[in-house]
């Protein structure tokens, strides 16, 4: 018998690290990108791309996930601002029925999770752990029991606001309407927790972060969101803010998205944002935005983002808040570039393999991989139950 092979290398420990504990990363949208691809009809939507060949178009397909060895996913049912009450509610639904027909279509891939417990099963089953996420209070047309019929159809969180403020919560990017939550705003809260639905505070004003840390009587989190102190842009979490979790017992699950993670790449949106309301355009609205951009004298001066950017946000989360709170948001199909290094889901490996190769431990590496994030999940179950 020759001697066993010793592997010392990153990549060999990256591999093995995401092989026994699961990478669930916090924001995907992959179910608005197939959308977008062929219409509203969820079946369209699933049958009009097949998944399982490479798709160079799309941050995600189902070799991309293999070989980025995501272990669990919560894919965003996504609904844009300009959708509003019953149509708001529509195209949710319509959102969730690609996820769970994506998860009936590719049985040997996917399989659909509510619980941490599930996901933890599903993992060990060598597939990926579909999970649900709302992305816009929007989406429930101020209806607490619209709120419990997505919970019912398995979404476990729900991001209160989108780019735009509504009448009971204040998004980041927009004119504060709330004053950070209403009455109503705290009533959502409340029943998300009754429900064990997480709170996801991405998108949200730093009022109604606060307001929602105040009242929330379980974990929250920001399924894509980074660090202000690194990069001041309104989409990421003030420190003020960060230290707060460690006392609620959340996560701060950092992204991928280049102005979110660069400097140079916030100040460069910041001077689109300008010219687009110079010319009556709304930053805030992504279909005008990428239309502004298509023409704007700017866009070849677009600044890139690296991996290391990513990393900074990382790490500086890790001395906010301690390495139980931090997690990973990717935001892949979520936006048109991605830093050098992170192209795809297939890359998760590289960013962990930077981490150690920083002197992380493999430990703190599961925990930011996905161990947190399932501890905040079985959290608000356990909530949910203590109200049942």
């Amino acid at each position: 018998m020759g001697s066993p092979v010793v592997h010392n290398s990153a990549d060999a420990r990256v591999r093995a690290l995401l092989a026994r504990s699961p990478l669930i990363d916090g924001h995907n949208d992959l179910p608005w990108a197939l959308r977008e691809r062929t219409g509203p009809d969820p079946r369209a939507a699933v049958t009009g791309t097949d998944l399982t060949v490479e798709q160079p178009d799309l941050h995600t397909d189902l070799i991309k996930l293999r070989r980025g060895q995501v272990g669990g996913q919560f894919w965003s049912v996504y609904v844009p601002a300009q959708f509003e009450g019953h149509a708001a509610v529509t195209a949710v639904l319509e959102q969730i029925e690609i996820v769970h027909a994506l998860i009936d279509r590719h049985p040997d891939h996917l399989a659909l999770a509510t619980t941490a417990d599930q996901a933890e099963s599903v993992f060990a089953s060598g597939r990926t752990a579909s999970l649900l996420g709302a992305e816009g209070g929007h989406c429930i047309a101020e209806s607490i029991g619209a709120l419990r019929a997505l919970h019912r159809l398995g979404v476990r969180y729900m991001t209160l606001t989108h780019n735009d403020s509504i009448a009971w919560a204040d998004s980041a990017t927009d004119d504060p309407r709330a004053g950070g939550l209403s009455d109503f705003g705290e009533e959502v809260v409340a029943e998300m927790n009754r429900l064990g639905m997480l709170v996801d505070l991405s998108h949200v004003a730093d009022t109604t972060m606060n307001a929602a840390l105040d009242v929330s009587a379980a974990p929250v989190v920001f399924s894509h969101s980074s660090c202000r102190a690194v990069t001041d842009h309104p989409r990421n979490v003030p420190d003020d803010v960060l230290e707060r979790l460690p006392g609620n017992g959340g996560v701060v699950m950092v992204t991928f998205v280049p102005r979110f993670v660069s400097t140079a790449i916030a100040d460069w949106d910041t001077e689109l944002a300008e010219a687009m309301a110079a010319a009556g355009e709304k930053h805030a609205d992504l279909a005008a935005r990428e239309r502004f951009l298509a023409s704007w004298s700017g866009r070849d001066r677009q600044p890139e983002a690296t991996s290391a950017d990513v990393v900074a946000h990382l790490e500086h989360a890790r001395e906010v808040v301690g390495i139980d709170h931090v997690g990973i948001g990717g935001d892949y199909d979520g936006c048109a570039r991605l830093p050098r290094g992170l192209a795809d889901v297939g890359t998760y490996p590289a960013l962990f393999g930077l981490l150690l190769d920083r002197g992380w431990s493999e430990a703190d590496c599961e925990k930011v991989a996905g161990r947190n994030v399932l501890r905040v999940l079985r959290s608000a179950e356990e909530v949910a139950r203590a109200h049942s």
